[in-house]
């Protein structure tokens, strides 16, 4: 569902894919009714209904924690056709759930589907829910953060069993962004809910990204210089041309950011001319670029947190804005905004381009003191999810424009320390970068093809996945990712188009 104009340009959500199904059931259709549905720990039954749909049966649930909560969750029955699965699905910013057509293709893939709204606004860029009377409504964060992913996978089991009177065979989760954070989520806090997580682009270490994405605004107005959006795509072009043939090949695509040392001051006095303007290159906008592409410091210039990649899209969180005068501003990202101004500021109001450097590292510390424990998403321990037989498989763009993939990165290298190295934990947890793809895909790289597909052949078949097969959404360059810390890699030799001139190293 393109709920706003950010889901729209750029989807929070993985649109699921679909993959080969065993041969369906050839048991009578189960009449499309309500059915008695168990509470989930902790929880009470409001209501259920049912309604038929084409070529479904769609169960709503509501239920409640504390009697000021009301929570939808929505249960997709196919009505012919069913696998035998079921399939969670997440949300995006600050929506919890897909009710759109993410959830539905996966009805009509053969499964059973699941989503929920966990009591909050169905619009990724509404946090109008988070304050009561100036205070951070807990419940419903509680909710959005880890309770309501639970509560699904319970309710969507309990639904599907009592319509077709026969037990799951397997349980899936799909979401990127926070469809990702909460597959996370649930690996680290409900090991057994899953036997298959797919989770990509991942919003963990939420208390850090969440304001470290606030970072350029800052940046611009404490150096009080705002570079013009055609300058800052200069230094994105710049970026690119420069560190885009490291590894013998010229495609517009910086495979490694993190190896590019592309200094932005080398385009200090450059004239950019773009829609009949004309700007010159100064030495203040190279100051705040190399800022950005850095990331945020505290007030001893220690790094913080990972900044934005070089050769990424600088639109959402670094993106100028003209106002009538023409004076240029700096928005902010949206999602860092709302983060700042609900539940860090507890003002829905407040200004965040007042934020001095000093302020700004005081809200990054608090945000990891306040809501870590809660919404931060970064337990490495994962031997219980291990101990379960779960799978959790995750891509990441490098070109991601929105959650700098840093954080994820971090977060893996975090459980190979807790839990003996990379070859034990891809033993059940397994990450591809994939170069030049942006949030949750997008962009110039070839992108996964049918990651679920290879998850649940992970899953059922034991088919570890060694490489993703990925492929530009027009199908003109083909390339194998490759698990992490293997990285895809050009051999030199043959078309850089094509997946077989690639190796894993």
């Amino acid at each position: 569902m393109r709920r706003t104009l950010l889901a729209a340009a750029v989807p929070l959500l993985l649109t699921t894919v679909t993959q080969l199904a065993p041969a369906a059931s050839a048991a009578p259709v189960p009449t499309c009714a309500a059915v008695a549905v168990p509470a989930p720990p902790g929880a009470k039954i409001e209501s259920v209904s049912a309604a038929p749909k084409t070529g479904f049966c769609q169960v709503t649930v509501t239920l409640t924690h504390d009697g000021s909560d009301h929570v939808k969750v929505v249960v997709g029955l196919p009505d012919t056709g069913w696998t035998g699965r079921l399939q969670a699905l997440g949300g995006s910013a600050y929506a919890a759930g897909e009710f759109g057509a993410p959830f539905t293709q996966a009805v009509e893939d053969g499964y059973s589907a699941v989503t929920t709204d966990a009591g909050v606004s169905e619009n990724a860029l509404d946090t109008s829910w988070a304050l009561t009377d100036g205070k951070v409504n807990r419940t419903l964060l509680t909710n959005f953060a880890t309770r309501s992913t639970h509560d699904e996978a319970v309710i969507g089991k309990a639904v599907t069993e009592r319509h077709y009177q026969r037990p799951i065979t397997y349980s899936y989760w799909t979401g990127c962004s926070t469809g990702g954070r909460q597959g996370y989520s649930e690996a680290q806090n409900h090991a057994g809910d899953f036997d298959g997580i797919l989770a990509n682009a991942p919003a963990v270490q939420w208390t850090q990204f969440a304001v470290a994405t606030l970072w350029p605004q800052v940046v611009m107005n404490n150096e009080h210089d705002f570079p013009s959006n055609c300058v800052l795509s200069a230094f994105q072009k710049a970026a690119v041309q420069a560190c885009d043939a490291r590894d013998g090949v010229t495609n517009g695509i910086v495979d490694h950011p993190d190896e590019c040392s592309y200094d932005p001051r080398k385009l200090v006095g450059t004239k950019v001319v773009c829609d009949g303007r004309e700007f010159t290159v100064t030495a203040a906008d190279a100051e705040v670029m190399r800022k950005i592409w850095a990331g945020p410091t505290d007030e001893r210039g220690r790094k913080l947190w990972a900044g934005l990649p070089k050769g990424a899209d600088y639109t959402w969180v670094a993106g100028t804005q003209a106002g009538p005068d023409g004076t240029l501003t700096a928005p902010g990202f949206k999602v860092a905004v709302l983060w700042a101004q609900s539940f860090l500021e507890k003002q829905a109001d407040f200004d965040t381009s007042t934020l001095t450097y000093a302020q700004y590292t005081a809200l990054f510390r608090q945000s990891v003191r306040e809501y870590d424990g809660v919404i931060g998403t970064a337990d490495p321990d994962l031997s219980a999810f291990r101990r379960s037989g779960g799978k959790l498989l995750t891509y990441v763009g490098t070109n991601d424009q929105l959650i700098p993939p840093g954080g994820t990165l971090y977060y893996r290298q975090q459980v190979e320390r807790a839990m003996g190295g990379s070859q034990r934990v891809n033993d059940f947890y397994r990450l591809f970068l994939a170069p030049g793809v942006e949030h949750c895909g997008g962009g110039l790289g070839p992108q996964p093809s049918n990651p679920l597909g290879a998850l649940v052949d992970w899953v059922e078949h034991g088919k570890a996945p060694a490489t993703l097969a990925a492929a530009t959404a027009d199908g003109t360059a083909t390339r194998d990712l490759c698990a992490y810390p293997r990285v895809s890699r050009y051999t030199g030799h043959g078309d850089p188009a094509t997946a077989a001139n690639y190796r894993c190293r």
